[in-house]
């Protein structure tokens, strides 16, 4: 998902960095691209090299992906946490990478900043022709992890809060985010023409949570899966007229290899659901697991290990 995919707090990056660490330490290392695995008798001798962003929640995803592949006979070379679209699509179109989780809202509107594609359906349908020559992406899954505008549980009381619109009128309103919010189609300039909503920018990157609990900013731009949603008592404003395009968890896979592992990606996709990757969120940030381990886990819990 976009350049904005960096919200998390810098200590709880580190936190999370470091358990993922350790706990690879004693069950495999997710994040070294190990890929001494030999395949299963009967399985595949191609070896899959899977991507992630340098984001908690997208590599759990590729390491779901990883371990699935593996489970099915393949041999799969990780090359995980290395940074936003600018840093890994490169790889993805020259065919170094052949599977990475995307979210296709943000990736149409990377490839085309015009669409008017907002829908779930419609957007996954424009992202298949808008890719570049040699990538194709697989079944989205139902699970989300899009932008969405958020305001404290006190501050939705006091205004009457439900949707994005009721915030027109209100003075004095500051949008916190990622510094590249401000130039994005639905940050400030779309808040105004979409909604009719005035807002001055504060870039708080990191640190928006923390910016809008304290109260330094009354809208944050936060991911629909974090779990701080639920765990600071956020309330997400509704978003009827399409401000946000839909961003499904979207395998975007190299033609070359789509159709050898179409059945096992496609297999974790069905499975994925949108509380189920705020559960899987959850284990990364609250209860400090490695990839490798909430990996495992959730496939053996949906059969798929």
């Amino acid at each position: 998902m976009s350049t904005l995919r960096t919200r998390l707090p810098a200590f709880a990056i580190a936190a999370v960095a470091v358990v993922a660490l350790a706990g690879c330490s004693s069950g495999g290392d997710p994040l070294t691209g190990d890929s001494t695995n030999a395949p299963a008798d009967g399985g595949s001798s191609d070896t899959i090299v899977i991507g992630s962003q340098a984001y908690y929640s997208n590599e759990i995803i590729a390491e779901i992906y990883a371990q699935a592949l593996e489970a099915d006979g393949f041999t799969v070379d990780r090359q995980f946490n290395i940074g936003q679209r600018d840093a890994y699509l490169p790889s993805l179109e020259d065919g170094s990478i052949q599977l990475f989780p995307e979210y296709s809202g943000n990736l149409l509107q990377h490839f085309d900043s015009e669409t008017t594609a907002t829908t779930s359906e419609d957007v996954y349908a424009e992202l298949q022709n808008a890719l570049p020559d040699g990538l194709t992406v697989l079944d989205q899954s139902s699970a989300t992890d899009q932008d969405s505008y958020n305001v404290t549980s006190a501050f939705a009381q006091e205004h009457s809060l439900t949707s994005i619109g009721d915030l027109a009128g209100i003075d004095g309103l500051v949008l916190g985010g990622a510094p590249e919010l401000e130039e994005r189609p639905y940050g400030p300039s779309g808040l105004e023409s979409v909604y009719g909503v005035t807002v001055d920018f504060s870039p708080t990157a990191d640190t928006t949570v923390e910016e809008l609990v304290a109260g330094n900013i009354q809208i944050a731009n936060v991911y629909s899966a974090d779990p701080r949603i639920a765990t600071d008592d956020l309330v997400t404003l509704e978003d009827p007229e399409g401000l946000f395009l839909a961003s499904n968890v979207v395998p975007v896979v190299s033609e070359s290899v789509a159709d050898e592992i179409a059945d096992t990606i496609n297999a974790v996709s069905a499975a994925l659901t949108p509380e189920g990757l705020v559960d899987l969120n959850l284990e990364s940030t609250q209860d400090k697991r490695s990839s490798a381990d909430i990996a495992t886990d959730w496939l053996a819990a949906n059969d798929l290990g």
